[in-house]
């Protein structure tokens, strides 16, 4: 992470000093880039507890100008779904077949997968693998759904999942270096807003305590979390 480039870009940071999203984002295009286009991530740290489930905080949303990069998806569903799955651009679809490739093949080429509801016993089965790897169709996440063709298009248009980590913090790519900082802005106002609007009703005291926005190769920018809490839509 060091080198001259790393200090050329930290050097165009104040340390402590707090930014709104134009401004971070400006910022962050400015620095020196790396030689390949450079995914943008946000990090916020939350007042939540994750160890109680009525703190947790999960979500999707389909980011305006997308992020950038291509999921891969998988589909289990039969019959007229497994034909929807296909036309809507899945790259894998099947049932049993699927589920017997992943357990004994340890195949796992793919980033995001949809079941239709009447599939979910096999993909249960799953659930040690898929589980940990944040894998695992949830119908609140939209990805358990009769659906299928709309959860398939909505993933490969830029769907961003969220979930609170441990730690209190969720990391979210909202793009690439090299998307106009307009685009970039609207993404990150757009999962913030998601983010704010999902905070639990047992949260106590400051939600959004410390956002920060970085590339790949970069140092972190402080975003004002004030700033930040502020539904641009409103």
């Amino acid at each position: 992470m060091g080198g001259k480039r790393f200090d050329a870009a930290q050097a165009v940071v104040t340390p402590g000093s707090l930014h709104g999203i134009p401004e971070a984002v400006t910022l962050l295009k400015d620095m020196p880039g790396a030689k390949f286009d450079e995914t943008v991530d946000l990090a916020i740290n939350l007042g939540v507890d994750p160890r109680h489930a009525d703190q947790m905080v999960r979500g999707a949303i389909v980011l305006p100008h997308g992020t950038g990069s291509t999921t891969r998806v998988l589909v289990f569903a039969k019959g007229g779904k497994e034909k929807e799955a296909r036309d809507a651009g899945a790259d894998y679809v099947g049932a049993e077949d699927m589920a017997q490739k992943i357990l004994n093949e340890s195949w796992l080429d793919f980033e995001r997968v949809i079941a239709t509801p009447d599939m979910m016993g096999v993909v249960g089965r799953l659930g040690k693998v898929l589980g940990p790897r944040g894998l695992m169709p949830n119908p609140k996440l939209g990805t358990v759904t009769m659906d299928v063709a709309g959860a398939v298009r909505d993933n490969k248009a830029g769907k961003v999942e969220y979930r609170v980590d441990k730690a209190g913090i969720i990391h979210a790519a909202i793009g690439k270096k090299s998307f106009d900082a307009q685009k970039l802005v609207e993404n990150a106002q757009a999962l913030l807003h998601a983010i704010v609007k999902a905070k639990p009703s047992t949260a106590k005291g400051t939600y959004l305590k410390k956002i920060t926005l970085s590339s790949t190769m970069s140092p972190g920018i402080r975003i004002d979390p004030a700033v930040a809490a502020v539904d641009p839509t409103a």
